[in-house]
């Protein structure tokens, strides 16, 4: 990957493209251009016999400048830097500052590339390609260009787990502005591959990483929270923050609050402990008298209905066993 800096002080990355697809692409071009001068000379050849021989060598002369000298020139400027082999190779020429070329440009490519690749049959091209470190042939170095790739390989981006909700906002009053972009990129791709690696590799990943991300926020790692858990939670603050610059305060609440809902499990209702079970029929008044003027201790017990498995883990509250929080499909590393 190649860092190209425009006139606007905006870094490019464009990646440069090797010797391999270059050499594809100039030799389809020199098959597409022999093949239009061969058409042109037999055309030439008949139509101008009864000429002399100067006049045919003119003609001649002028055909093989028009053809393999003019025709790439005047592609390349059409078309932007696109050639017919180019745009087989997913190629194109653009200038030092990632802007597209013009007819000077493609001049100066053109008539250095006769004495690079024509007459030398591309020896000091590949030479000059081997040397510089973004694969620029002279052409390229004379006119301020470079041959870049277009179309280049996409890659599936993972899913990033969303935190446990009993870490939702607890790390909101972190610094996160001295936290460079390369550990924010590294932090991602660990959780989007977390469940691929294996547990005790992946934990020393986060532990590292946490320790990365703690010493830039000046903020030590909770001893109650696991690194990878950390982790995900620091990194939904951030996109939090993100989502409240670009979109305002109540468009992040809503979406925060969005997914924890969809995160959290539903409460299970409270039944009615005064009426009749089942039936959500209100006490009378008497009676509520006298449940109020009979003593607690003598009141008899009453039986609670009988819950579902998972309606009974919704109505616990998370204080209720130490070791037991409400789970959202993040699994981190054991």
């Amino acid at each position: 990957m190649s860092e190209l800096v425009t006139g606007e002080a905006v870094a490019l990355e464009l990646r440069p493209a090797r010797l391999p697809s270059r050499a594809l692409a100039v030799l389809l071009d020199l098959v597409a251009a022999m093949a239009v001068y061969v058409a042109v000379t037999i055309a030439l050849v008949v139509s101008t016999a009864s000429l002399d021989e100067a006049a045919q060598t003119a003609l001649s002369i002028a055909t093989f400048v028009l053809v393999l000298v003019g025709g790439p020139i005047a592609v390349e400027t059409l078309s932007h830097g696109r050639s017919l082999g180019k745009m087989a190779c997913g190629l194109r020429v653009v200038r030092d500052d990632g802007g597209p070329i013009r007819f000077r440009h493609a001049l100066v490519r053109g008539l250095i590339g006769v004495v690079e690749l024509l007459m030398t049959f591309g020896i000091v091209a590949c030479i000059a390609s081997f040397v510089s470190a973004r694969g620029r042939r002279l052409g390229d170095v004379f006119a301020g260009t470079l041959v870049v790739r277009e179309r280049i390989p996409v890659t599936r981006t993972g899913f990033v787990p969303p935190p446990p909700p009993w870490l939702a906002g607890r790390f909101s009053g972190l610094d996160l502005s001295a936290v460079p972009d390369g550990l924010w990129l590294a932090v991602r791709q660990y959780l989007t591959r977390m469940q691929q690696l294996d547990p005790q590799v992946g934990w020393s990943m986060a532990e590292r990483l946490a320790s990365d991300l703690a010493e830039r926020t000046g903020a030590p790692v909770p001893q109650d929270v696991p690194p990878a858990a950390y982790l995900a939670a620091v990194v939904q603050e951030r996109q939090a923050r993100e989502a409240r610059r670009a979109f305002g305060n109540d468009v992040a609440q809503a979406t925060a609050s969005a997914s924890a809902y969809v995160a959290a499990p539903a409460p299970a209702p409270a039944p009615a402990t005064n009426g009749p079970v089942g039936t959500g029929e209100a006490p009378a008044a008497g009676d509520a008298q006298a449940a109020s003027s009979t003593p607690a201790a003598s009141a008899p017990p009453v039986r609670a209905p009988k819950v579902s498995g998972g309606e009974r883990r919704s109505a616990e509250s998370p204080a209720a066993s130490a070791g037991e929080r409400p789970g959202t499909g993040f699994v981190p590393p054991a």
